[in-house]
């Protein structure tokens, strides 16, 4: 897919808010895939995650595009804040692979903060119900609790409320226990 294919796809459906079928309630697939954090590659094992904490998995459409480098940001930003919650945070894209080494470690996206990782075909994205018609990933966040429950769904391709969100969902589930 060219990247203006993309571009135009991702535009299309900016104003529209993504439905995840995956419900509060619902149990989490796990999954295992390859990804970068700070530049370096990585295993991201979802089950090994859940035995640390809540996990926050984000869905993005394609690395280094601007949405994704604000949502990227501001997750990098508020990682203090997951972090003295107990929780740890996971980007996934199904669009533009080749680029995930690369920001996972620059200052104005991940900062090296926390896992990006690679879901080629969708594989993962579709057992989440969070793809697009182009067959890229949408712009869905999860919060799963460590027994594998979702705890909290938001799906909108705007990126600037995933972050509070899902942070307030991981607060609210450290409140509760």
């Amino acid at each position: 897919m060219t990247r203006l294919a993309l571009l135009a796809a991702v535009a299309a459906l900016a104003a529209t808010p993504a439905l995840a079928a995956l419900k509060e309630g619902a149990k989490a697939p796990d999954f295992t895939l390859q990804g970068y954090q700070a530049g370096k590659a990585l295993t991201f094992s979802l089950a090994d995650a859940r035995k640390k904490g809540p996990v926050v998995l984000y869905f993005f459409p394609a690395a280094d595009t601007a949405g994704c480098n604000i949502e990227a940001k501001m997750f990098a930003d508020a990682m203090p804040q997951f972090a003295a919650n107990g929780a740890t945070v996971v980007g996934v894209t199904a669009g533009k692979l080749d680029q995930l080494q690369r920001i996972s470690a620059e200052t104005d996206k991940c900062s090296g903060k926390f896992p990006v990782a690679a879901d080629p075909g969708a594989k993962v994205a579709k057992e989440y119900d969070a793809t697009l018609p182009a067959g890229i990933s949408n712009r869905t966040s999860y919060v799963i609790s460590p027994s594998g429950q979702i705890l909290h769904v938001h799906s909108e391709m705007n990126p600037t409320q995933h972050v509070s969100e899902t942070l307030g969902a991981v607060k609210a589930w450290k409140a509760k226990k």
